[in-house]
């Protein structure tokens, strides 16, 4: 059976490409708001950290009627690192808009969420978003969009995709790029009825529900979200819960939602192909199944990709542990991270030789420090350890990760990303030039060479370069490399900087604080341009005397210092180093605090 009233649809894209500003207008026409209702931009992105940082982190629903049907819509991040949110979303929806930049096309996200939604069969369209943006070239946009479709091997049925026109900014869509840059939102909502499918199935079987998705709220606890495969289920019905391992559980649905506009309305049933919210299940997770209790039948869940990155999350021992945080012990550490892995599925969390570390995997650095920065705000205090690619072994060969990287870049600038790439044991795999002087590149290279490269790209393109990369693939290991050249400058003693001991120490490096704050011993508090590390009394208060001469009293003039953000600190440090994590405070320094101890290991070695 067909339900032709629904229709369940994903905005899939690569990052900044208009994902949440078109769903923000999809919202807006389809009469969601009021008319004099203020609303704030990109109204799905809710949680602090996208709000701050303009990007999608976590997929969200939503829904909208147009004519009489029900659109279900879910809004998916962008970016690379939270791929484990698309691929797990993709099995809630029958099809795709894929949003591509009219100026910028394919990139390496586009590429990765296109593959996962073919692989599953979904039907695409293609939106190409920002058609008034200067430069837009929308017909080269839609061949590139065809050669992708075909390299990564879509069926005749895929390759007839239709294509829509619009910015969703200005709140129009066309299928024409020369008509007039005025409209609305309409010809949109049409191609969703008319190309992506209604939920076909079973309406009079025994129910089936796939969660692909967790909540949580406070007052009815954890809330799994997810498709109605088949059937029909009410509101305080009996079901078992078939668990991923095999077993299952009796449960009962104790109270069920759909999604309307922005919020969650309470609903008496739902049938084959609505997309719910389910209270009532304490131990729910992703990719399980509930069932009717007389046909318990577990579905497929998809396979979420591999995390390539990981680093240890350490129990601060610092001599100011204790000070800002509000939980501090390893407990605290450990169930925070496991219930992180209920939610987060492209996220693994490992037991160490050490009661007081933990070995956490995610997919990039921006997802682990995503991660810290959310713990961070809820008041943990920690230490967490360099990121470092992880390596796999096969038939006796070490392979590790490759990235598939794409610059632009103004042409001036060329020369100084090649050459930095170079030694980071980048392959160079296309060149082009670009409307407006700039040049495009795309290479492939070690995801450890990536690691503390995007600081030093900005500064050589003079923060005029943007760099994209996704996952490609595992290689054998392209041998040694060294990222950093610089050492650093280590606080000798503890206490508070002062003017007087910043000013001798600015002539080594560049520092990372001001005057007048504490310090403590092995903590780094600037980079050296040399190799090796410099020990610095930053502490260090001018004497006091009754003599008095002319210059001699003249104000000290400070260098600004530079203060490095949370992903900053994580590129700069190297394996003997740390970043102390507290609410109010990040802090580099090194594992082996005394400046006599790192003399004699680095004598050992």
């Amino acid at each position: 059976m067909k339900r032709e009233e629904i229709r369940n649809v994903a905005i899939i894209a690569h990052v900044d490409h208009g994902k949440t500003t078109l769903v923000d207008q999809l919202l807006r026409q389809s009469g969601i708001f009021r008319v004099n209702e203020q609303v704030t931009e990109r109204v799905m992105d809710s949680n602090d950290l996208e709000r701050e940082r303009g990007i999608t982190i976590l997929s969200k629903n939503t829904a909208v009627m147009y004519q009489d049907t029900k659109i279900n819509i879910v809004d998916t991040p962008g970016h690379a690192d939270f791929g484990g949110e698309v691929e797990r979303i993709l099995m809630m929806v029958d099809g795709v808009l894929l949003v591509v930049d009219a100026f910028e096309g394919c990139m390496p996200q586009t590429r990765f969420v296109l593959k996962k939604a073919l692989s599953l069969g979904k039907k695409a369209v293609v939106v190409v978003n920002k058609i008034d943006r200067p430069m837009a070239r929308p017909a080269e946009v839609v061949d590139e969009v065809l050669d992708l479709f075909i390299e990564l091997g879509a069926d005749d049925a895929q390759l007839e995709f239709p294509v829509v026109y619009c910015s969703a900014r200005e709140g129009f869509a066309c299928f024409d790029p020369d008509e007039a840059k005025a409209g609305d939102m309409q010809p949109l909502f049409e191609i969703i009825l008319k190309e992506i499918p209604a939920p076909r199935g079973d309406l009079d079987a025994p129910f089936q529900i796939l969660f692909s998705n967790i909540e949580y709220d406070e007052y009815v606890g954890r809330i799994g979200i997810g498709r109605v495969e088949r059937g029909s289920v009410k509101t305080g019905q009996a079901a078992v819960l078939c668990h991923a391992d095999g077993s299952a559980t009796n449960v009962k649905l104790t109270r069920l939602y759909q999604f309307e506009g922005l919020k969650r309305a309470e609903v008496s049933s739902a049938s084959l192909g609505d997309i719910v919210a389910v209270a009532g299940i304490a131990d729910i997770n992703i990719g399980e199944t509930a069932c009717a209790p007389e046909c318990p039948q577990p579905l497929p869940f998809v396979n979420i990709d591999e995390p390539t990155v990981s680093m240890n999350f350490l129990v601060n021992n610092s001599p100011f542990a204790g000070r800002e945080g509000k939980y501090v012990t390893s407990r605290n550490l450990r169930d925070r991270l496991k219930k992180e892995i209920e939610t987060n599925v492209s996220m693994r969390v490992e037991e160490t030789e050490s009661t007081d570390s933990f070995k956490v995997s995610g997919r990039g650095e921006l997802h682990l420090s995503i991660l810290i920065e959310t713990m961070r705000r809820q008041g943990y205090e920690f230490q967490v350890s360099r990121p470092e690619v992880i390596l796999k072994e096969e038939n006796g060969q070490v392979l590790e990760p490759i990235e598939l990287l794409l610059i632009e870049t103004p042409e001036n600038y060329v020369g100084a990303v090649m050459e930095k790439l170079g030694g980071r044991k980048a392959e160079l795999l296309n060149m082009t030039a670009r409307d407006g002087g700039s040049t495009h590149l795309e290479f492939k290279i070690p995801a450890r060479g990536l690691m503390g490269y995007r600081s030093e790209f900005l500064t050589d393109t003079n923060g005029f370069g943007i760099m994209n990369h996704v996952f490609d693939s595992y290689q054998p290991y392209k041998g040694e490399m060294e990222t950093r050249q610089s050492g650093s400058i280590v606080a000798f003693e503890t206490g508070d900087s002062t003017a007087y001991g910043l000013f001798n120490a600015q002539e080594r490096g560049r520092l990372f604080i001001g005057a007048g704050v504490p310090v403590y011993e092995g903590m780094i508090v600037g980079e050296s341009p040399k190799s090796e590390d410099i020990a610095c009394n930053i502490c260090k208060k001018k004497h006091v005397t009754n003599m008095r001469a002319s210059g001699s009293d003249e104000a000290l003039r400070l260098t600004p210092p530079t203060v490095l953000s949370l992903e900053q600190s994580l590129e700069f440090i190297k394996d003997d180093e740390l970043v102390e994590v507290t609410p109010r405070s990040i802090r580099l320094r090194k594992r082996t605090l005394s400046k006599e101890q790192r003399f004699k290991e680095m004598n050992r070695k």
